[in-house]
């Protein structure tokens, strides 16, 4: 008589698929107005990373003119 193992893989498994079920209930289509601030938001964080790497660059391109 062999006892084998219980198989957690299948309950972890399923305890996944309950949660993404949850989420996906509670999930809508946001609004437009809502959407509207996000791509501002996520637009202003891309240039001043896009700024931020455009300063350092011209700073160690050019760091004899700026006295480097």
């Amino acid at each position: 008589m062999e006892i084998s193992k219980p198989d957690f893989k299948i309950k972890m498994q399923e305890e996944f698929f309950r949660k993404y079920l949850r989420v996906l209930k509670l999930a809508r289509t946001p609004t437009s107005e809502e959407f509207t601030k996000i791509a501002i938001v996520a637009a202003a964080g891309v240039l001043l990373i896009g700024l931020v790497g455009f300063l350092l660059f011209v700073m160690f391109d050019h760091q004899k003119m700026l006295g480097f």
